[in-house]
């Protein structure tokens, strides 16, 4: 049964409906501390998309009542500058969905923008500014990201693109933790 990490950063790995967000959120639930839990939801809403709704509402609905939860979806920035200032610990849910807003917000889909503009440059700043913030957090921090590195090399160079720079995202915040676990078919592995 999991318990509070001692340790300060954790970063919890996994595919798709491998499990990752249920055992980092029983982490900090089922062993409560003196601080309320704040979860930063990091999902952009999409208009319309009643499913992503549902996914949404699916993952506020099993969380604690007691937790409070910040919306940092719609600006990537807002979840270093949490991370910066949280007062007790932090639940980030997922990084994915952190740099699929951190794309959208510097339009480093775009081609020409990732080759000819300043999406490069404007990534590289967000992604810098939240490792840092998660490297010299001063509580715990559990951090939730997919491991899209054991799939298919993507066809088109967006996603290519999306998926080097979540490898790389994912390699920083690993060096940065003090615990990294990697869960498949909901069995966690412990790597750090």
């Amino acid at each position: 049964m999991p318990t509070r990490p001692a340790a300060r950063r954790v970063l919890v790995l996994g595919g798709a409906r491998s499990g990752k967000s249920g055992f980092a959120e029983r982490l900090l639930a089922e062993a409560p501390g003196p601080e309320p839990v704040t979860y930063a939801a990091t999902a952009p809403r999409y208009p319309g998309d009643e499913e992503w709704a549902a996914r949404i509402a699916h993952h506020r609905d099993r969380r604690p009542a007691s937790w409070r939860t910040v919306e940092t979806g719609e600006d990537p920035a807002a979840l270093a500058a949490l991370l910066r200032t949280a007062e007790g610990p932090v639940l980030a849910d997922c990084m994915t969905l952190w740099l699929t807003a951190a794309m959208d917000t510097v339009e480093a889909w775009d081609e020409q923008a990732w080759t000819r503009g300043p999406a490069q440059g404007l990534l590289a700043d967000l992604t810098r500014d939240l490792i840092a913030a998660y490297a010299g957090c001063g509580g715990t921090v559990v951090l939730v990201s997919n491991e899209l590195g054991f799939g298919l090399v993507p066809t088109d160079p967006g996603t290519r693109r999306f998926r080097d720079e979540l490898g790389r995202l994912n390699q920083a915040l690993a060096a940065a933790a003090d615990e990294v676990t990697l869960v498949v078919a909901g069995l966690p592995l412990r790597l750090k």
